[in-house]
């Protein structure tokens, strides 16, 4: 997703205010911020950015290193301060995994023994014991 001058223009302030400063200034911020936001429009996997949007791996590196930072939690505060719209995104159950235990399947219940039932098992069992000559 190539940002537009326009939502350039909006964008970088923010992120200038919000991004960890290192000894050296990032010298293609806005294709790394754009091939983030491309990855997340599209759900793909970091390897399938498009070559356009610069190395797959410089924009999962700063992605994930800015998670772990609180970037874009602050980026997010600061949007929402300044009333800037973000548009809305949505999940469906194609991009979000579950545990089984979270699917609602019911329980395995424990297998109940009466009386019937443990009389034919030990029939069964005497049937197939060995037989003594």
């Amino acid at each position: 997703m190539a940002l537009t001058d326009e939502q350039w223009a909006v964008l970088e302030p923010l992120v200038e205010a919000c991004r960890p400063h290192a000894k050296v200034p990032p010298q293609h911020l806005r294709r790394t911020i754009g091939a983030i936001l491309w990855r997340h429009d599209n759900g793909a996997k970091w390897r399938a950015l498009p070559v356009e949007e610069g190395p797959w791996w410089m924009a999962a590196q700063t992605f994930i290193r800015w998670s772990r930072l609180g970037v874009w939690e602050r980026l997010l505060s600061m949007a929402q301060d300044r009333g800037i719209g973000l548009g809305m995104t949505f999940l469906d159950g194609t991009s979000v995994r579950a545990h089984a235990k979270a699917t609602g399947a019911a329980k395995k219940a424990r297998l109940r023994r009466s009386g019937m039932s443990v009389r034919r098992l030990v029939a069964l069992v005497a049937a197939s014991a060995p037989r003594s000559a």
